[in-house]
């Protein structure tokens, strides 16, 4: 099992307009071999801007890899970093990309 995380740093200003093209997307993920499950996270909010993440379950690393790989992954990311057809920024500064290799899991 293998975890793929972004987290992106979401200037206050521009919150509802990052949430609205996270929950508003076509969603391909469920079109990929491998994929388990998906999680749009909101976390703490400082001073200059509002924690998000993406969280996103693989079957293993190579299926994520091939996810990066796949037509679905180059039309889910076609204008990442633009404001909703806007051209505005949203984020303080790029994605901050994490993966992990599943050591334990356990479940109900």
């Amino acid at each position: 099992m293998y975890i793929a995380m972004n987290r992106f740093k979401v200037r206050p200003d521009s919150e509802d307009a990052f949430r609205q093209r996270w929950l508003e997307r076509e969603v391909l993920l469920k079109t990929v071999p491998g994929f388990v499950s998906f999680q749009f996270l909101q976390g703490p909010a400082k001073e200059d801007h509002v924690l998000y993440a993406s969280h996103t379950v693989w079957e293993s690393y190579e299926a994520f890899v091939g996810w990066t790989q796949s037509e679905q992954f180059r039309a889910a990311h076609a204008g990442a970093g633009a404001g909703a057809g806007q051209g505005k920024v949203l984020t303080v500064g790029p994605p901050v990309f994490e993966g992990f290799k599943v050591l334990q899991n356990i479940e109900i």
